[in-house]
């Protein structure tokens, strides 16, 4: 076991994958001799080679139609979008090609795809560097979607993502790769070296798909999360003294209903929080599986605290973040109802 940050624990996932399976390989801008923009695959290079870890020109498209073709014939690309805001062009072979290729080859074709993408905001990146745009893939029927919240979970969800035979969308939450965020921004920074998430084994592990975690237990209120909301929601939950019970989603696609619903037929009561625009957002979609699974155990209506319907401001960044204060009105609101 080793102290991990996110960064660490996903460098240390692909390290694992890289040195038993000949057929994983790395690429995208930067990712080779730069190590990436936020250093996740520095070093693998050298380690591993030009071959295998390299980079490839300021092209989306053709960073995911090459991975495509690759995973089409036996190979299993683990590829870098530098970040969310940039897969717009490439979402045309993540969507029309990777989703599908299973399906329109009747089976004789798989696609053993990563698509890695730092996601979301806190980290003062203005309008197109802060995107959260997991809902835009979770329409997709063909692709698994994951969102770790600690460096425990990146490294199995990553390993297990890689280990695939479908394509798997993984979104890195950049505001907490170096460590756990309450929401507050005038907090003093925390780090992962105190967090039991921070333990992370050195070897293979692997944490399964379209399985949620409660890392929370509580009897007032089931509160949903995934991502960097999921240190928010607790320690707002912590704040308030609401019983809360938190889980962390972790794959949104699948989604692990079962968990869900459990928790939901037992307290009564919902708040679903994301960091991405409001309409048509994952929440959404969470609130609509929860009315239809659980109508009869509500006692209040599901409330969503998102972002606001705009693009994400640089300046006025944290009136845009779901913070604690807006995650608190909508407990005590949930609570009273």
């Amino acid at each position: 076991m080793a102290r991990m940050t996110m960064i660490e624990a996903l460098r240390s996932a692909m390290d694992v994958k890289l040195a038993d399976d000949p057929s994983v390989i790395l690429f995208g801008e930067d990712v080779g001799y730069f190590g990436g923009v936020f250093r996740c695959t520095s070093g693998l290079q050298a380690r591993y080679g030009e071959e295998r870890v390299f980079d490839t020109p300021i092209n989306e498209s053709a960073i995911v139609g090459l991975a495509v073709g690759m995973a089409a014939q036996g190979m299993r690309p683990c590829v870098e979008i530098q970040f969310a805001d940039y897969m717009y062009p490439a979402y045309d072979q993540i969507t029309q090609e990777a989703a599908r290729l299973r399906h329109r080859s009747n089976g004789q074709f798989t696609c053993p795809l990563v698509v890695r993408m730092p996601t979301g905001g806190g980290i003062f990146g203005g309008q197109t560097h802060s995107q959260s745009p997991e809902a835009l893939f979770t329409h997709v029927a063909g692709l698994k979607v994951v969102i770790p919240s600690n460096p425990y979970d990146a490294k199995g969800l990553l390993i297990a993502a890689i280990e695939d035979p479908d394509p798997v969308i993984f979104l890195e939450p950049k505001r907490i790769y170096n460590g756990p965020f309450s929401g507050n921004p005038h907090a003093k920074s925390m780090s992962w070296a105190a967090h039991p998430a921070g333990e992370v084994p050195e070897d293979h592990y692997s944490v399964p798909l379209g399985k949620a975690a409660i890392c929370r237990h509580g009897s007032d209120v089931t509160v949903l999360a995934y991502g960097t909301m999921v240190h928010v929601a607790q320690a707002t939950v912590d704040q308030t003294g609401i019983d809360a019970e938190i889980i962390d989603l972790r794959t949104l696609l699948p989604l692990d209903l079962a968990t869900v619903r459990a928790s939901v037929e037992k307290t009564g009561r919902c708040v679903v929080i994301h960091e991405a625009t409001r309409t048509s957002g994952f929440g959404a979609e969470l609130i609509a599986e929860v009315q239809e699974a659980c109508f009869w155990h509500l006692r209040a209506p599901v409330l969503r605290v998102a972002g606001w319907d705009a693009p994400y401001p640089h300046a006025l960044e944290w009136d845009y973040f779901p913070g604690p204060e807006r995650i608190a009105r909508a407990l005590k609101q949930v609570m009273e109802a």
